[in-house]
């Protein structure tokens, strides 16, 4: 299955939509006892994994949300010094400290940037990683790079007036679930500037590992992603996944069909 596209499309069951990427073995593998790690994207934290982390805790699994130093739970610890590798040292550091291996390391969005860096230090402690809608970047790119021209200046305006994060965007940006939108907005948090600012250094840990899968939600627009896709569906080593049903919160939107497909990509 290795490079092969899976759409999810309109009806499509959770089960359905996750079939193709294993087939018996992955049913067989499913039931084994594993760890997931889940990196949540700019403006959000570790309460946007909490319905995929109780669908796996329930099933058995180990899982791991942190938020990350400046987001969330941790927004009191935003200010002018928080860059791209506090945050990778945010992920590495848990790893390391819960003495956890055989891991599966899913990034969301943003973190994407963060657990790519975090990979050069515990690339052997991961057994699988998922990037869900996610950048994908390569060595020396910056987040900054990633925004339009007038972003890019406004950013560069206010890290020199030394504000530490940027307001979030609205959030119908992130779901399509309407029930969820003022849960959501109440929850979003300040991003760091300096995560973007930052170059991440890489040396080919994150392509070492041996499974990987990427998954494209297209109603989210990302050129970035966009490239993601094309890299990995170019790639034998990746398998790729789109979904067209869900917003870019797909861990709010479909948290079940998101959850059957982590069970068996890992």
């Amino acid at each position: 299955m290795a490079g092969e596209t899976i759409t999810r499309r309109g009806a499509l069951g959770a089960a359905a939509g996750a079939l193709a990427l294993g087939g018996a073995v992955a049913m067989a593998q499913s039931n084994a006892r594993k760890t997931f790690v889940l990196i949540h994207g700019a403006y959000h934290g570790g309460w946007c994994w909490r319905r995929v982390a109780d669908r796996l805790e329930g099933r058995g699994h180990k899982v791991y949300a942190p938020s990350l130093t400046g987001n969330a739970d941790r927004s009191h610890l935003l200010s002018t010094s928080v860059n791209l590798d506090t945050q990778i040292a945010d992920i590495v550091n848990l790893v390391t400290w819960e003495d956890l291996s055989g891991i599966c390391l899913v990034a969301h969005s943003y973190g994407g940037w963060a657990a790519s860096g975090a990979l050069e230090h515990i690339h052997a402690r991961v057994a699988s990683i998922v990037w869900l809608d996610a950048f994908k970047p390569k060595d020396g790119e910056r987040g900054i790079d990633f925004i339009s021209a007038h972003s890019r200046k406004a950013m560069e305006e206010a890290v020199v007036r030394g504000e530490a994060g940027r307001a979030p965007p609205p959030a119908h940006l992130f779901s399509v679930s309407e029930k969820d939108l003022a849960w959501i907005e109440s929850k979003l948090s300040l991003q760091p500037n300096g995560v973007a600012m930052q170059p991440i250094r890489l040396t080919g840990k994150r392509e070492a590992i041996a499974k990987k899968l990427y998954i494209r939600v297209p109603k989210y627009p990302q050129p970035a992603f966009d490239r993601a896709l094309a890299e990995c569906q170019a790639d034998n080593s990746w398998q790729t996944l789109i979904n067209e049903t869900s917003g870019h919160d797909v861990m709010i939107d479909e948290p079940e069909w998101l959850t059957q497909v982590l069970l068996k990509a890992t």
